[in-house]
């Protein structure tokens, strides 16, 4: 199964684009950050994640502010030059 559920932040939106079949489509930036626990020792996690919304959520997110935090779900695919991941968001939720 490939699905990812992750709270965080939109640090950067890009402009509306539009893909071959004319559905929407927007580029992210996402921050999270939160403490974890790895083998009995608490660990503190940072990252940003390229993401990338196709459709209807488009709408959403185009209403959220920079800065927002949320709960992002989606999949994860590669970049199209096929080098990296992107975080391919399908849903919003509550922050986690």
């Amino acid at each position: 199964m490939n699905r990812l559920v992750l709270s965080a932040q939109l640090v950067e939106r890009g402009a509306v684009r539009y893909t071959p079949a004319g559905l929407p489509a927007l580029d992210l930036m996402l921050k999270h950050e939160s403490e974890v626990t790895q083998d009995g020792q608490q660990r503190k996690v940072s990252m940003e994640i390229k993401a990338r919304a196709i459709g209807e959520i488009t709408r959403r997110l185009l209403q959220l502010e920079i800065g927002s935090s949320l709960g992002f779900a989606g999949f994860l695919g590669s970049q199209r030059n096929g080098r990296g991941i992107v975080f391919h968001v399908t849903e919003l939720t509550e922050q986690i």
